[in-house]
């Protein structure tokens, strides 16, 4: 038990000392958690951060939105996009940057890291609107496929015989992380989570995307989604994060609980290529 609590201890210094939010990030999600916010209010807070500004103008004229005509003002971009979008871009790309600024092992290669991350956000998304969820609430599905692995970043080189182990046994990575450092992923996630504030439907899906039916009833069919999402970049290897050999006893279940086919992910091979490119410009703002 003793071993376990210094392992904890040690992620938990980790997880105080990487960076914050910004403050505007914090405005940002405060501001879209209240039920009568209109564009104007999310305006004045983005504007005063003249480099969110520019990140979010970069993202709604990427590929990535396939807009039409150039947006160069930041009030049409929220109107066009609506806050919740807009603020899961400020969210992403504030998190992205602080993980950058915070990783330091060299287990997990940040770039392969952020390739499988990305692929599972662009995942979720497209089985977002297969599963027939509105436009408007499909970005949640793409930040909560982004954000689902944060709980590996603070492990340390240990992590090493772990992903190793991994690849030896053909485990689940979550199963050899309790059984070598008696933590896992998901429980760290939370750390963080909390640290900066995420709302329930990320958190949950940090927090148990190993296990769907853990999940708020309410977030079980997101959370689910995203293991799906998980499920599939790992096997078809689109970036690393440490996990080859996902839980196939699981897979029955999370179909079922997306209330999908296995021939309609495959389906969505190609998309998720195309998606994949356009979403990269998040590690580029």
């Amino acid at each position: 038990m003793n071993d376990r609590k210094t392992k904890l201890d040690k992620i938990r210094v980790f997880v105080d000392k990487m960076p914050s939010l910004s403050t505007t990030v914090g405005k940002v999600l405060e501001i879209c958690s209240r039920p009568d916010t209109a564009p104007n209010d999310l305006n004045k807070v983005i504007s005063l951060d003249p480099v969110l500004t520019g990140q979010v103008l970069k993202l709604i004229n990427s590929a990535y939105y396939s807009l039409m005509n150039k947006v160069t003002s930041l009030t049409r971009a929220i109107i066009m996009l609506g806050l919740n979008t807009v603020k899961n871009l400020a969210l992403s790309t504030a998190i992205i940057r602080c993980v950058g600024q915070a990783k330091k092992s060299k287990a997990l290669p940040i770039k392969d890291f952020w390739e499988h991350s990305i692929g599972v956000g662009v995942l979720a998304k497209l089985l977002a609107a297969e599963r027939g969820v509105p436009l408007a609430e499909r970005e949640e599905y793409f930040v909560a496929g982004l954000l689902h692995d944060l709980g590996k970043i603070p492990f340390g080189d240990e992590y090493t015989e772990v992903l190793t182990q991994a690849k030896i046994e053909q485990q689940a990575l979550i199963i050899l992380e309790k059984k070598f450092l008696e933590i896992d992923h998901e429980e760290v996630g939370e750390m963080i989570a909390s640290k900066w504030k995420l709302n329930a439907v990320i958190t949950d899906a940090i927090c148990h995307h190993h296990s769907p039916e853990l999940a708020q009833p309410e977030h079980q069919a997101l959370v689910a989604t995203v293991a799906l999402a998980d499920f599939y970049i790992c096997l078809f290897d689109i970036g690393y994060a440490g996990n080859r050999f996902s839980n196939e006893n699981q897979l029955a279940s999370l179909l079922d609980m997306c209330d999908l086919q296995w021939k309609t992910v495959m389906s969505l091979s190609e998309a998720v290529d195309a998606e994949i490119k356009k979403a990269e410009i998040f590690l580029k703002v």
